[in-house]
């Protein structure tokens, strides 16, 4: 049985939103009431957030690797860390990563080229913004 593993976004609140549309679109394919197995790591993202101010993104990558393994300890058999702001280290976590993780990167793009999109916006905080990997996963598609 697959486990998804979520290292939890920005906050709890957001954390609780995507807990809450997974569910939802798991029960929309699967309406025989049951649900999906998810392990969440709900993280305090103050630490992280000072790794970033600080350039320090290697030590992003070893502390968000550590994460993911706890979640592969716990049984996850596949993960995503749900913010994009840690994408700016995603390449370098997913090769460390016990088990195959999703980019919500990617998986952006690739439903955006699906649905003809050619121009998206984008919130996020300033080094989401600053950052070229959603444009760069955009521009591969096209």
């Amino acid at each position: 049985m697959n486990r998804i593993g979520i290292i939890g976004g920005i906050g709890p609140e957001t954390t609780v939103e995507y807990y809450r549309r997974i569910i939802a679109l798991y029960r929309q394919r699967n309406p025989d009431g049951s649900a999906p197995y998810i392990i969440i790591n709900s993280l305090d993202m103050k630490k992280p957030l000072e790794m970033l101010t600080a350039g320090k993104l290697e030590d992003l990558a070893t502390f968000l690797s550590e994460e993911i393994e706890t979640l592969a300890r716990a049984g996850a058999t596949f993960a995503l860390v749900a913010a994009n702001t840690p994408h700016l280290v995603f390449d370098a976590i997913a090769q460390r990563s016990p088990i195959p993780l999703i980019s919500i990167v990617e998986a952006t793009a690739e439903a955006a080229k699906a649905a003809g999109l050619k121009r998206l916006g984008l919130l996020g905080t300033r080094f989401t913004m600053q950052a070229s990997f959603y444009p760069d996963a955009l521009a591969a598609r096209e």
